[in-house]
């Protein structure tokens, strides 16, 4: 039968699909624009299978507020192109007034949520993958409640995000700057009492070796100094080899090098203070906790000199931050 150019721009406006998309659905739906929406259904479906492997590094991040609950969610797709279509944005849009009017339990709860439209939120993302042609998938979705809310998106990119709740009101200027904080600074928690414990964990045991590797190496280098040797020009095989090569070292210089550090390494490692180490070890997982959790943080809107705790405390020293989520396509 013969598809004429206005039933494929209806089939169009009801679906948003391409033109020869629509074309080729009416004609296989014999004219039958309920069959030809179903198969545009299918094809993105087809789509979503055989891209379902590839990368989704763009995307829109949406945060949305209604007095003491928030959203965040994420829908991410292939390309830049893609993530600035209205269409994409609208659907990123739709999903997250879906997900703060039910404030589902989670992702999977929320694909299940309806639209306006009376689709699922999964159904709709199938139907845009059919429309672009490209992967789509919800790849973030988080939710507070709190006395009082603030969230921040990034303006040039649209591709992280954050929502903070506090214990009480504060001014609007701050808590939106503290959501900023939040975006930029990427804390690990609100403050070192919230940190996980596993997290802790691998921070102290990383320091520890750090800690036993940097008093080795130091007493390996005054023995190499005391020795003649620059311990920069020995401070692999590779560079012992290299700096032998280029006649930095004689032979025998580098056979005593690698003596040197063999022997003293070994001395050193079994003869190193455990207390000195613990002491140094949580001295830097104390910097760790200034320097990752929110409250510690220099204020990034502020002087330079104040926390994010100071800087809260300042205008109401009974306020504080509760809980914040966050999310980025770009870290």
């Amino acid at each position: 039968m013969e598809i004429k150019a206005i039933d494929v721009q209806k089939l169009r406006k009801m679906t948003g699909a391409g033109m020869m998309d629509c074309k080729k659905a009416l004609i296989e739906a014999g004219g039958d624009y309920e069959k030809a929406k179903e198969i545009i259904r299918e094809k993105g479906k087809l789509v979503a299978a055989k891209r379902a492997d590839r990368e989704t590094t763009e995307g829109a991040v949406v945060a949305k507020v209604d007095g003491g609950r928030a959203i965040i969610i994420c829908l991410g797709c292939e390309t830049d192109f893609v993530s600035k279509n209205e269409d994409f944005q609208k659907l990123a849009n739709e999903i997250a007034d879906a997900a703060i009017k039910n404030m589902p339990a989670d992702i999977e709860a929320l694909k299940a949520c309806a639209l306006p439209d009376g689709r699922t939120v999964e159904a709709a993302i199938t139907e845009q993958i059919g429309k672009t042609g490209e992967k789509h998938t919800l790849v973030g979705y988080e939710k507070v409640e709190a006395p009082y809310i603030s969230s921040y998106v990034h303006t040039i990119n649209g591709k992280l995000g954050a929502i903070v709740g506090f214990n009480k009101e504060v001014p609007a200027d701050l808590a939106k700057g503290v959501a900023m904080q939040v975006v930029s600074m990427n804390p690990v928690a609100v403050n070192k009492e919230t940190v996980p414990q596993s997290v802790i964990d691998n921070e102290l045991k990383v320091a520890i070796e750090k800690t036993k590797d940097e008093l080795v190496k130091k007493a390996v280098d005054a023995a190499l100094s005391k020795a003649g040797i620059n311990p920069a020009h020995v401070d692999s095989e590779d560079h012992i080899q290299s700096n032998t090569a280029k006649g930095w070292l004689t032979p025998e210089q580098a056979d005593k090098a690698r003596e040197i550090i063999r022997t003293v390494s070994a001395e050193k490692a079994a003869n190193l203070q455990e207390q000195m180490v613990n002491n140094i070890a949580n001295g830097r997982l104390n910097k760790f906790f200034k320097e990752s959790t929110l409250e510690e943080q220099e204020y990034q809107m502020g002087d330079g000199k104040t926390s994010v705790k100071s800087a809260i405390a300042a205008v109401d020293k009974d306020a504080k931050v509760t809980v914040f989520k966050r999310f980025s396509l770009v870290d």
